[in-house]
């Protein structure tokens, strides 16, 4: 290996080179090396590519991440492993450095005079001093002192150890309790070596003999874990041993076979200790009826066991009725479910939680839920009013079946009786209600839940929490965590993962870095699940370094990024088209061992697509379809919206009747992006049918709401309120689904001439936390940031900047130094190209129309800037309010009477 070696583990010495797409040049990346699997983490530092490798250059690297500085010379640019590409090789030890003896050094002995005699003896005293060094410990307290000295002793023996040695300090020191007490402290770990060990060392002492319980605890170790002729061995020793059978050592035997699915064996074994004259108890009849209902004994048998036992004057308790009734619930025995329930009740035995539950799956697997509430009803009527834990397994039974009425009525017939909810009944209606959308019965049941004294718990905040973000609550859910936080009801992992979620969903970026930094100060290390989310919200927001850096903050919680995490960078990286980082990140989710799926591809066409790389969007479709991934209507739609940028009628209306013809209804948005497309083609009539099939009865609300938005139905106020519903109603959708939306919308509206419409949409999904970053004003400059837009959008934003700033010189307003409008974003500091890119193209092209005084920056092309000294007279020039004007076109008058003829017709 040239340029340097690995010493006591894999340290990068010099540049790695790893194949790269064409694309994927000047990447400007973060390289991280993971010692423990040699697998690339991130990257930093910038990278060429030539010949398609990609080559990290030293100069990115600190000298603290292991480059070796002999690797200085141009030379050494680059080293292509035999390993294999992106993975360094284990390497030798290099340098003279060991961390360990060779086996040379381990055999022959070191000077210093000993004579082979001599190490030997310091060999076998070093042999008798070896311990396990990683011994479970017992915990203090928990034992007296010299018992926990034992126990501590015994589990740092290694498996060759002398247990006569080690218990030879505490002979007359513990007695034959404190050996039952060992012997159930290994059981609980389940360390049945050690127990029989520590077991045969008794056998052959005379002070601890194993006695009756020993034995007994023997037998149950030896059966759960399934060494059926060892636990019977050690049954059928104990009267040689003088040692007398009694009911627990028989009942272990029977347990040990039962739970290893013998119930033929456990019954011969209730006959045997009969005639051993050894009585049976109450707790060898659970164990037998137990075994025997796991087992498939017939119901005859398991009602012949209970009849036997009360018989004999045991009385069931509720462990017998439970396996009862567990047993019906297996079997389907609805009838017998609700005799062996009355009986219970008869006896004077108190229903638990397991009684309720397995009452209810029996009737539930009938379907007749109403049986079980007609048992309720029962107890109601004789006096014996069933507790809340009978009203909750209920209220759980019909929200599970979707029947969230019944559970309403449920809760009302519990406070009827006088039962009064608790903590899970209301959180469990309130999951309910979220389900199906009922966000104003979440709130008020979260009212009268506090109005009640009912403290809410972890489980009703999170429920809450992930209920309101679901529905695009995205702030209240924040606001129900600071609520959370005053009560000091401290927060779990779920309660940060539900409320990063819906700050992902959200894009509430400021929301998120303060929850995780509360995360942090909490002593809660971020598990992985938590970083989709942080990343999402920084994506939404158009902060693509917080989303890279919030990335590579895994490294300090010692979490490897999966599928999800790899997506969510994706995504973000592409929602803005930074298709390079895309592509880098992608690259490294498959260094990492994770495939590229419907998510990943989807977002990389929309990246190239963003960028005019209309060809390589379709490649990536191909490649789709290669790794046999099915594409869904997403996909579709983002390949629609790239064949509509590049201006591609035929394959754009291609794509559109595929869609349809898979049996898709296509998405509101490919309707507005086939729209827009046809406007700009003069295709009216194709339009006209379009809006038809919009506004048909079997199509989406959304659809019809759309097409008579077009044509000028929802000018009004009235009507626009219709229209402000339905977008509140999208924000279920998330941030990300919104923008696609709402960029098609505009899209359509501005070739459609309608720049009034246009506007009002715009200011409309700014309302709703979409193109957060569209409008910025400073002291030092005014801009637009216009990137994650479609070409309507753009158009729709710059004429609304203007406009805005034509105003504020009209009021004596002045000007700054720069303004600027950001066409591209790229956090690798590439901005070749860019004039080519669809958005600059018809924004510059636009204000060359105007002959507004812009140009590309030359210190960015990104950037179309102009000076406040420039653009001021040019705001004030008198043919500028006619020029852009914000009216709404007319339409060709057969779409518009065509139109409104159907959206009446549809309406009516």
């Amino acid at each position: 290996m040239a340029g340097g070696h690995l010493c006591c583990g894999a340290a990068l010495q010099c540049p790695a080179v790893f194949p790269v797409h064409k694309s994927w040049t000047g990447l400007d990346c973060q390289f991280k090396h993971d010692s423990s699997n040699t697998k690339v983490r991130s990257f930093q530092g910038f990278a060429s590519s030539r010949n398609g490798v990609l080559c990290f250059s030293k100069d990115g690297f600190s000298t603290g991440e292991g480059i070796d500085k002999s690797c200085s010379s141009s030379s050494c640019r680059g080293i292509r492993y035999s390993g294999g590409w992106g993975k360094l090789p284990s390497g030798r030890r290099g340098g003279g450095i060991h961390a360990f003896p060779t086996a040379a050094e381990r055999l022959s002995p070191p000077s210093g005079g000993k004579s082979k005699s001599e190490y030997k003896r310091i060999g076998a005293k070093i042999k008798q001093a070896q311990v396990v060094v990683d011994a479970p410990e017992v915990e203090k307290g928990k034992y007296k002192l010299d018992l926990e000295h034992a126990i501590n002793s015994l589990s740092s023996l290694p498996p060759r150890g002398s247990i006569a040695r080690c218990m030879e300090s505490f002979r007359n020191r513990i007695t034959m309790n404190d050996f039952s007490l060992i012997f159930r402290e290994f059981a609980q770990r389940g360390d049945w070596q050690r127990a029989l060990r520590l077991f045969k060392y008794m056998q052959r002492q005379h002070w601890c003999k194993p006695n009756e319980h020993v034995y007994t605890i023997m037998i149950g170790i030896m059966g759960r874990e399934g060494m059926l002729d060892k636990a019977s061995e050690l049954f059928e020793e104990m009267p040689s041993n003088e040692v007398e059978w009694n009911v627990y050592s028989f009942t272990a035997l029977i347990n040990a076979y039962g739970r290893n699915g013998q119930h033929e064996a456990s019954l011969h074994l209730l006959a045997r200790m009969k005639r051993e004259r050894v009585t049976p108890n109450l707790i060898t009849y659970n164990t037998v009826i137990n075994a025997c209902a796991k087992g498939g004994l017939e119901w005859e048998g398991l009602l012949g066991l209970f009849a036997q036992m009360r018989h004999e004057g045991i009385q069931p308790d509720i462990i017998t009725y439970n396996t009862l009734l567990s047993a019906c619930s297996s079997r389907g025995l609805v009838e017998e479910a609700g005799m062996v329930f009355r009986t219970m009740n008869e006896a004077g035995v108190l229903p638990d939680i397991v009684t309720y539950t397995s009452l209810v799956d029996t009737y539930g697997q009938a379907g007749n839920y109403e049986g079980a509430a007609e048992l309720l009803k029962e107890m109601e009527r004789s006096g014996n009013v069933p507790d809340v834990v009978a009203y909750n397994v209920m209220i759980e039974a019909y929200t599970r079946e979707g029947e969230v009425q019944k559970a309403t009525l449920v809760f009302k017939q519990m406070q009827q009786v006088g039962c009064a909810p608790n903590v899970g009944t209301f959180s469990t209606l309130l999951e309910a209600y979220g389900k199906q959308g009922r966000y104003d019965d979440v709130r008020s049941l979260f009212i009268d839940m506090k109005e009640r004294g009912t403290e809410p718990n972890v489980v009703t905040y999170n429920t809450l929490i992930e209920v309101l973000g679901q529905g695009g609550y995205w702030k209240e859910a924040v606001t129900i965590f600071q609520d959370m936080i005053e009560a000091e009801c401290n927060p779990n992992i779920e309660t940060y993962s539900g409320l990063l979620f819906a700050c992902g969903k959200g894009g509430l970026h400021k929301d998120a870095t303060k929850i995780y930094r509360h995360m942090c100060q909490q002593s809660i290390s971020p598990p992985v699940e938590v970083f989709p989310g942080l990343i999402n919200a920084y994506g939404k927001a158009a902060m693509y370094r917080e989303a890279t850096s919030a990335f590579q903050s895994l490294d300090e919680t010692g979490s490897e990024p999966d599928q999800a995490t790899y997506n969510a960078l994706i995504e973000a990286y592409s929602s803005g088209g930074l298709h390079k980082e895309a592509g880098a990140a992608l690259w490294a989710m498959h260094e990492a061992g994770f495939p590229a799926d419907v998510s990943t591809f989807n977002s990389l066409i929309e990246a190239y697509g963003k960028n005019g790389m209309f060809d390589d969007a379709v490649e990536v479709f191909r490649d789709m379809q290669e790794a046999k991934c099915s594409p869904d209507q997403q996909t579709y739609a983002t390949l629609l919206s790239v064949f509509c940028t590049a201006g591609l009628f035929d394959e754009a209306r291609a794509q559109f009747l595929e869609m349809k013809e898979g049996g898709l209804i296509p998405e509101v948005t490919a309707y507005c992006l086939m729209l827009s497309i046809c406007a700009r083609r003069n295709r009216w009539e194709d339009v006209g049918k379009m809006l038809e099939e919009m506004q048909g009865r079997s199509m989406p609300i959304l659809h019809g709401i759309v097409a008579g938005l077009m044509i000028g139905e929802y000018d009004r106020n009235s009507n626009w309120e219709l229209v402000e519903q339905v977008l509140d109603n999208l924000k279920v959708e998330g941030v990300g689904r919104n923008l696609e939306f709402y960029n098609g919308l505009l899209e359509a509206l501005w070739f459609f001439g309608q720049r009034k419409r246009a506007a009002q949409i715009l200011q409309e999904a700014r309302k709703r936390g979409v193109f957060v970053e569209a409008f910025r004003k400073t002291r030092m400059m005014w801009a637009i940031d216009v990137h994650r837009m479609s070409t309507g959008g753009a158009l729709s934003t710059l004429i609304l900047w203007l406009r805005d700033m034509q105003e504020a010189v009209l009021v004596g307003e002045e000007l700054p130094a720069l303004v600027s409008i950001v066409t591209k974003w790229s956090s690798l500091g590439d901005y070749k190209d860019v004039k080519n890119v669809p958005i600059a193209k018809a924004v510059h092209g636009v204000l060359q129309t105007l002959e507004a005084p812009f140009a590309f920056a030359p210190w960015n092309q990104a950037r179309i800037v102009s000076r406040g000294s420039f653009l001021q007279p040019w705001l004030l020039s008198s043919n500028f309010p006619e020029v852009l004007s914000l009216e709404n076109n007319q339409l060709p008058l057969f779409i518009t009477n065509y139109g409104k003829a159907i959206f009446s017709r549809t309406r009516d």
